[in-house]
């Protein structure tokens, strides 16, 4: 053998490994490459417990757990303050290149961006959008005791005096259970400015405020009432859905139907981090993909009143893009844009 091209062979043999080396080290990192996931997940519900966020995080880590899908360990943790502006803070500069903490969220991501008062500086651009997974509606909700049966009847108490009546909702006035709440009124005729509404950190506490008898009336979403309708403590006055829902809630009348044209669309979607490697990125594009055609989780999906709405990463980036423009547009329609 030539003794130039025997030396060769050697040395090239070095720089392939050393090549390969260097190239696994770059996607190792914070969670890239196809070691990922090496440790236990944490997904964030920026909220308290028992509403949307959290119960979506949770049927998330429950299924993605028991079905094996994801074999390390995921924790739910819950990030309360601001209807999720204190999370989003926190997460688009601390966490911006932590591929093991994800999140859940919905409209408020965009809301809190855009919205006047309060506003957030980190929107859902200062992430990386995963998958959207679910599509919920709001509802306009009264305890079962309350004498208003239908939603003209409370917009018409609401018009002859304000002051007489407490809405709540789970998130920060302007954020997404306040405009649940003061659309339909907008529509009705009334300033929105002059509806009363106090805000909890989440659907789970708002819902303690009506049954304690601190508010007459609460904005949330419809998935999350469906227990306290069927023990027949309280009563759905209207939501904003386009038509009526299927199954057991397909007995409550939409805001249009009552002749108020208001709609709003609660989708639910995961989210990880803005700096997300491309391997973490692919991975949970893999299996949230693969959550969402699962049994298990079709069976979440009935057990909550969810609609199934699945949309990968590319297609949940441009209908965000989209929804950013209309929750723009309905801020400013409600004097309450930035």
């Amino acid at each position: 053998m030539n003794k130039r091209f025997s030396k060769t062979i050697p040395a090239l043999l070095f720089a392939s490994a050393l090549v390969a080396s260097l190239a696994a080290c770059s996607t190792g990192g914070a969670g890239g490459g196809s070691a990922y996931p090496e440790r236990a997940i944490t997904i964030v519900a920026p909220s308290g417990a028992g509403g949307g966020w959290d119960k979506t995080a949770r049927s998330v880590a429950k299924v993605l757990s028991e079905t094996k899908l994801v074999e390390k360990s995921i924790t739910v943790e819950n990030k309360p303050g601001g209807g999720g502006a204190v999370f989003m803070a926190e997460y688009a500069t601390a966490d911006a290149k932590n591929d093991y903490k994800l999140f859940v969220n919905s409209p408020p991501i965009l809301i809190n961006h855009n919205k006047k008062e309060g506003n957030s500086p980190y929107g859902y651009k200062d992430t990386t959008p995963l998958a959207q997974l679910t599509k919920d509606f709001g509802a306009v909700v009264v305890g079962a005791d309350s004498p208003y049966n239908d939603l003209p009847s409370l917009l018409d108490a609401i018009k002859a005096d304000p002051t007489s009546i407490t809405v709540a909702g789970g998130s920060a006035p302007g954020s997404m259970d306040h405009l649940i709440a003061v659309l339909p009124a907008f529509k009705y005729g009334i300033d929105p400015k002059q509806v009363k509404y106090v805000s909890y950190d989440g659907g789970g506490e708002a819902i303690a405020a009506l049954l304690g008898g601190s508010a007459d009336v609460i904005a949330t979403d419809v998935s999350g009432v469906g227990e306290y309708l069927k023990a027949g403590k309280v009563k759905v006055l209207g939501i904003s859905a386009p038509e009526r829902l299927v199954g057991e809630l397909g007995e409550l009348k939409t805001f249009k139907e009552q002749g108020v044209e208001a709609e709003f669309l609660i989708w639910r979607g995961v989210f990880g981090p803005k700096e997300m490697s491309d391997g973490a990125k692919t991975y949970w594009s893999e299996k949230l993909k693969a959550l969402s055609d699962n049994e298990a989780w079709k069976a979440e999906l009935q057990a909550n009143a969810w609609e199934s709405d699945y949309k990968d990463a590319e297609a949940f980036a441009a209908f965000l893009a989209e929804q950013d423009k209309l929750v723009q547009e309905l801020l400013s329609a409600l004097g309450m844009s930035k």
